[in-house]
């Protein structure tokens, strides 16, 4: 009988992170940050408190790890959703839909934009969204301007401000606002920063 590949230390040493992410993503979501200790998190994860210490310095920095690993699918999310074959403006609507969609996943607006802000700290949660999220939406409203389709102004304050206006949306639709009337403000923001107004379909 042949016996099956062993792993490497490398592949065991990612499925261990892997496993300590996905545990701390349930528990943080189910208990918050503050709720969550570190006996739970190498108990739920099936591992080692040495190996949570091996992969990460504290219960911060593995909260830091959640937070970049949801913030990447979600940025996975939107790219999918607005490729870069897609006008312009198009391309801006689509990507704001797909990180509404993306943000419905239960617990995830509260652990983005409510918890890692005041346990990671206002800096290092906009450094992970320029990386992520706040990267494509920064590169739409670039091409659009490049494009002609939305008017010329200062591109990180037009980039910033429409992301801060879909955080604010995921916040309300979360707290049980009509999902239907945020997306039209939304979209009446991008119609309004554009050189033709949008026309679904046109």
């Amino acid at each position: 009988m042949q016996r099956g590949k062993r792993r490497t230390n490398k592949e065991r040493s990612e499925t261990t992170r892997g496993a300590l992410i996905e545990a701390a993503r349930r528990l943080f979501i189910e208990h918050s940050y503050a709720g969550t200790g570190t006996p739970e998190l190498v108990a739920a994860a099936e591992v080692t408190r040495g190996a949570l210490y091996h992969h990460f310095a504290d219960k911060q920095a593995l909260f830091r790890a959640v937070v970049e690993a949801e913030s990447q699918a979600i940025a996975e999310d939107i790219e999918r959703a607005a490729p870069a074959d897609l006008p312009p403006i198009d391309a801006l609507i689509q990507g704001g839909e797909a990180f509404l969609a993306a943000m419905a996943v239960p617990g995830r607006t509260r652990l983005l934009l409510v918890d890692a802000p005041a346990v990671l700290g206002r800096q290092e949660v906009d450094a992970l969204d320029a990386l992520h999220g706040g990267r494509t939406l920064r590169e739409g409203v670039a091409a659009a301007m490049s494009a002609k389709a939305l008017r010329t102004l200062p591109l990180d304050a037009t980039a910033q401000l429409l992301g801060a206006a879909y955080d604010r949306a995921a916040l309300a639709i979360e707290g049980g606002a009509n999902p239907t009337e945020w997306r039209v403000v939304l979209k009446a923001l991008i119609d309004g920063l554009a050189v033709q107004p949008f026309r679904p379909g046109g």
